[in-house]
C-alpha cells in the first residue's frame, strides 16, 4: 500500500457527473489509460451509477487479446481483506466478539500474542492496520518467491506470532500488515469451525449471490485468467493454507464483485448487508489514513469514497465506492501493476472523473546523464545492498549475492527489471543528485546512496526577474490546476485547496518538491516564453498549459 498522496490531490473537486455512463465511457478510460502501455495488462471494469451498470474488457496490446468473458476470473488479492472484515462484523452482530477485544480472545486457548508493556492487540488494530504486527514474520523465508503463501503452515503462523516483538503501543502508528490479516483470517475460521472458503460462501457470497466467487473450490463454468508480471510473462497462481486465505486469497470474476459492491452500496439487501455497512463506518485515523475495518476512506466536499487496491504476483484490483453518489467501481487486471502504481488512479477517476486518470506506461530510452547520475553502490531498507552500473545504453541493477540484471526504461520515468517484477523509482533531490525507491513484493524499499554520488553541474541559481518567468496557473484537466508564483527569491507551486509548496531550483526550468518526490519542469516556446510545466511524481506523468 502506498501512503504518499500526490502532490495535486489537494485540488481535486469531487464532481458526480450528472449523467449515467455507458460501456464505451468506461471503455474510453481504460483506453486512456492502457493503450500501448509496457505490460500488455488487460483490464475488466464495471461501474454501478444509481442502478445503472457498464462493463468493458480491454486490453494494452491488441495483438494479444485474451479471451475474458463474465465467467473469467481474477485473483482480487487484498481486496478479500474486505470480504474478511465482513465475516467479522457478522461475527460482532452475533455478539461473539467485540472490536475493543484483545486478538487474542478469538484465537485458540494458549496462542502466545505479543504485546507492548502489557497493552494487548486489538481486533479493531489488526483491521486498521495498526495493530504493531510486520508486514510479514521477520522470520518467514518462503520456499518459492512466485508463490509465497502456498508452504505457510498453522505451526508456521502460530510459532512467528510467538516469536514477534512489538516495538511500539498498538495503536499509535499506521503500518501496512499482510500477517495481521492473516492472523484474523485464521482466528475466524476457528472460532467458527470451518475452512476460511466455507465461512465465506456460508455467510457472504450466497447471501449475495455471489455463485462464481472462490478460493481454491472453482465453479465449473467458471475459468480463471492466466495472470502475469509486468514483463507480459506468465505467472504463477497464488496459493494459500485453508484457514488463511482471508489475506488475499479470493478469486472472483466481474459479475460476481459488482454484486459485492452492490451490497456495499446498500443496493442488494441479504443477511450480510448490516455487516457491510458496519465495516464502511470509521475505525481508526492514524498517520494521515482514516481507516474503516479494512476500507481506506477518503472525504471531499461531503463525499466519502471508500476503496481498497489489490494485488497479487500475477493479477491486480481495485473496488471503490461512494454511498452518496450511488456510485462504485471494479477493476481486474490478469498483470501484477503494484510496483507500476497499480489500478488506484483509474478507479479513482472511473468513481470522480475530475481525478485525474494517468497515462499509458509506454518503452522509453533514459538519459544518459540519468543513468549516470544513478550509478553507484547503495543499501535499502533492511540492509539489502544493490548496485548500479551504466553498461551500454542501459542501467543495470545488482543485489548483493544476485546476478546483475538490465533494466528497462518507460514514459513515467521509472526504471524495470526486464527479467522479474520490480520497479525503481529515480528520486531527484533538492542539491541535484538522485537516490530512488525500489518497489518489489507488495513493498516499498528506500535507497540510501554509500559514498559520494556523481559530480553534478553547478546548481542554477535563478534571479528574482527570472523566477517571475514561471509564475501563472497551469491547469492538469478541467477540474485540477496548479499556481506557481514567486516571492523574492523563492518559487511556489500551489493547488486551488492546499498552502503553496516552496520548490528547489535543480537545473534550468526544473524545479523538485524533495519532500512529496514530485519534479517540476517547465517548457518554453521558441522565444523563449514559458509555456507550460509537467509535473512528474509516483511514477505519473501530467502537463499543463500555462493559462
Amino acid at each position: 500500500m502506498r501512503a504518499q498522496l500526490l502532490f495535486f490531490s489537494a485540488v481535486m473537486l469531487c464532481a458526480t457527473p450528472a449523467f449515467a455512463i455507458s460501456n464505451d465511457d468506461v471503455r474510453a478510460a481504460l483506453e486512456q489509460r492502457f493503450k500501448g502501455d509496457r505490460t500488455g495488462a488487460c483490464i475488466a471494469a464495471g461501474v454501478i451509477d444509481d442502478g445503472t451498470i457498464a462493463t468493458a474488457y480491454y486490453c494494452a496490446d491488441p495483438n494479444s487479446q485474451r479471451p475474458y468473458d463474465e465467467h473469467t476470473a481474477f485473483e482480487i488479492g487484498s481486496v478479500t481483506k474486505t470480504m474478511t472484515a465482513a465475516l467479522l462484523a457478522e461475527f460482532i452482530a452475533r455478539g461473539e466478539v467485540a472490536l475493543n477485544d484483545p486478538i487474542a480472545s478469538l484465537l485458540p486457548p494458549g496462542t502466545s500474542v505479543p504485546s507492548f508493556n502489557g497493552r494487548e492487540i486489538t481486533i479493531a488494530e489488526i483491521v486498521t492496520h495498526t495493530s504493531g504486527l510486520p508486514a510479514v514474520p521477520a522470520n518467514y523465508r518462503p520456499p518459492d518467491m512466485n508463490n509465497p503463501y502456498a508452504a505457510a503452515t498453522e505451526r508456521d503462523l502460530l510459532d512467528a506470532l510467538a516469536a514477534t516483538r512489538l516495538t511500539r503501543e498498538p495503536g499509535s502508528k499506521w503500518e501496512y500488515s499482510n500477517f495481521a490479516m492473516i492472523v484474523l483470517s485464521y482466528a475466524l475460521a476457528r472460532r467458527s469451525g470451518k475452512d476460511y472458503e466455507t465461512l465465506l460462501r456460508e455467510r457472504l457470497l450466497v447471501p449475495l449471490g455471489m455463485n462464481e466467487t472462490y478460493v481454491a473450490r472453482r465453479p465449473s463454468q467458471v475459468r480463471l485468467a492466466q495472470g502475469h508480471l509486468p514483463n507480459a510473462m506468465p505467472a504463477v497462481p497464488w496459493d494459500f493454507h485453508p484457514d488463511m486465505a482471508g489475506v488475499g486469497g479470493v478469486r472472483a470474476t466481474l459479475p460476481d464483485l459488482l454484486r459485492y459492491l452492490e451490497g456495499q452500496l446498500g443496493m442488494r439487501e441479504s443477511a450480510i448487508t448490516p455487516a457491510l455497512a458496519q465495516t464502511q463506518e470509521q475505525v481508526a485515523s492514524v498517520d494521515g489514513h482514516r481507516m474503516g475495518m479494512n476500507w481506506n476512506l477518503f472525504t471531499r466536499n461531503g463525499h466519502t469514497r471508500i476503496s481498497h487496491e489489490g494485488g497479487t504476483g500475477g493479477y491486480s484490483s481495485f473496488a471503490g465506492f461512494d454511498r452518496t453518489a450511488k456510485r462504485a467501481v471494479v477493476l481486474l487486471s490478469d498483470t501484477a501493476l503494484t510496483a507500476s502504481g497499480g489500478l488506484g488512479s483509474l478507479g479513482s477517476h472511473l468513481l470522480d472523473p475530475s481525478i485525474l486518470v494517468g497515462a499509458p506506461h509506454v518503452v522509453a530510452t533514459a538519459d544518459a546523464k540519468l543513468i549516470d547520475a544513478l550509478v553507484g553502490h547503495y543499501r535499502l531498507q533492511g540492509g539489502l545492498g544493490i548496485d548500479l552500473r551504466h553498461k551500454g545504453n542501459a542501467l543495470t541493477t545488482q543485489a548483493d549475492g544476485q546476478p546483475e540484471f538490465e533494466m528497462g526504461y518507460d514514459s513515467a520515468g521509472d526504471f524495470y527489471p526486464l527479467q522479474f517484477d520490480a520497479l525503481l523509482r529515480p528520486k531527484r533531490k533538492a542539491d541535484g543528485t538522485y537516490t530512488f525507491t525500489l518497489f518489489q513484493g507488495g513493498g516499498a524499499f528506500e535507497a540510501e546512496r554509500l559514498g559520494a554520488p556523481a559530480p553534478v553541474a553547478a546548481k542554477w541559481t535563478p534571479t528574482e526577474a527570472e523566477l517571475k518567468e514561471y509564475d501563472g496557473n497551469y491547469p492538469l484537466s478541467p477540474a485540477i490546476a496548479l499556481r506557481v508564483f514567486s516571492t523574492g527569491a523563492k518559487l511556489f507551486v500551489q493547488g486551488s485547496s492546499g498552502g503553496p509548496r516552496e520548490v528547489a531550483s535543480v537545473d534550468k526550468d526544473i524545479f523538485v518538491a524533495e519532500g512529496v518526490g514530485a519534479e517540476f519542469d517547465f517548457e518554453r516556446d521558441a522565444n523563449g516564453k514559458v509555456i507550460a510545466l509537467t509535473l512528474k511524481q509516483g511514477g505519473q506523468v501530467f502537463r499543463g498549459e500555462r493559462h
